[in-house]
């Protein structure tokens, strides 16, 4: 299960939700979409870091994320190719 940390009206929200959609065909994972602003306790940890995919206690953040990090980061923590 990867966590997505985002907030509405977020245009990097946006692209890495495409990203996360595209590589859902090549890696077998689960999406849990977690809005900041239904959560205090996201809101207060994530807000300078979305978009953000977290997977057990591994996070990729904003500053890092793009194809390839993301690709290298569903290698290394979810590894499970379709």
């Amino acid at each position: 299960m990867i966590h997505f940390y985002t907030k509405k009206a977020c245009l990097l929200c946006d692209e890495a939700k495409l990203m996360l959609e595209f590589f859902q065909d090549e890696y077998d994972f689960n999406v849990r979409e977690c809005d900041i602003y239904t959560n205090d306790l996201w809101l207060e940890k994530y807000q300078l870091l979305i978009p953000c995919v977290k997977v057990n206690n591994a996070i990729l953040d904003a500053s890092q994320l793009n194809w390839e990090t993301l690709r290298n980061f569903l290698d290394q923590y979810v590894g499970n190719k379709r």
